[in-house]
């Protein structure tokens, strides 16, 4: 890959205040104070405002904006093909819990090593403020006619009983503290979420930035939080505790590390473990084309299973 040396992004169309800027400038902080170059991380993401994140970026990293909901899987097919890669997601609440959510809950059976971040802000923003799946009922937005009334659902609860093995939340407007947990997420092995809280003033005008300033606290104020999986024995008091202390919302609202767990194997793990040609012969590494003939990887994959 060949880096150009003046790197000149997208102009960015976001609205003033914004909880995206706030999130993009976290992620590129993360991704230089953890050394990464450009030939080592790709952003992929959906459709809405998130989706123009890659866009964004004033880092030269590859970005693939893809299909509502599909992210996902997009991102899953780029890991898989050279597991050396560090992927990253950015979607938007409606692209991965509405659309998208099979996926979502299919990511997590299969923890697959890259990192998702969730853009939350109630709303559909870029098609004008329907109420997204974690809005909740009886909130009335401003594009709303009458208030919600569908449930919502609790990305937090979903990620960790999906199989997610690092799951956490932040706020977009303390930028700080998401460079640090985005920090963590790359270096997770397995499948990371960082639910990030982030106000849309154009259309959310309950989940503004002065609701979340009063009402978030940090996890890590309490010496006796710890959500680090260290046995095996520990995984369901642990899961339990996150995802009860996921349910806290109105007058305190928690952020940080909710769940880890690194006995997990990823999924990456898995593959090799039924073709150890894998780690050697990913796709991305593979020739698939000789003299004119098409190749594959299916002989040695027979005489690693003896078939």
């Amino acid at each position: 890959m060949v880096v150009p040396k003046v790197w000149v992004p997208e102009w960015n169309d976001w609205c003033p205040g914004c909880g995206n800027f706030g999130i993009l400038n976290a992620e590129q902080q993360a991704i230089t104070e953890l050394g990464l170059t450009p030939e080592d991380v790709v952003v992929v993401s959906g459709i809405g405002c998130s989706g123009k994140t890659p866009h964004f970026f004033r880092l030269p990293i590859s970005g693939v904006h893809t299909l509502h909901g599909r992210a996902l899987t997009f991102a899953t097919g780029i890991k898989l093909s050279n597991p050396e890669l560090t992927v990253i997601v950015n979607g938007g609440d409606g692209d991965q819990l509405g659309i998208g959510v099979g996926h979502f809950v299919s990511a997590g059976r299969r923890n697959v090593d890259m990192l998702v971040i969730l853009h939350d802000n109630g709303v559909y923003g870029l098609t004008k403020g329907q109420a997204s799946p974690t809005l909740r009922r009886g909130e009335k937005t401003k594009s709303l006619p009458r208030p919600n009334v569908n449930d919502n659902v609790n990305p937090i609860a979903l990620a960790i009983s999906s199989g997610f093995t690092f799951v956490a939340r932040s706020y977009a407007y303390d930028v700080k503290h998401l460079k640090e947990l985005i920090k963590m997420g790359i270096k997770h092995k397995g499948l990371a979420l960082i639910d990030v809280l982030q106000p849309c003033p154009t259309y959310n005008d309950i989940h503004t930035k002065e609701y979340f300033d009063k009402r978030v606290y940090k996890l890590d104020s309490d010496p006796s939080w710890d959500p680090v999986v260290r046995k095996p024995e520990e995984e369901g008091e642990k899961m339990s505790r996150a995802i009860l202390k996921s349910l806290e919302w109105g007058e305190k609202i928690p952020i940080g590390l909710f769940y880890q767990n690194e006995l997990v194997p990823p999924y990456e793990e898995r593959i090799a473990s039924n073709a150890p040609s894998y780690k050697e012969r990913t796709p991305a590494k593979t020739k698939i084309e000789a003299e004119g003939k098409l190749l594959t990887l299916l002989d040695d994959i027979l005489r690693e299973k003896e078939i």
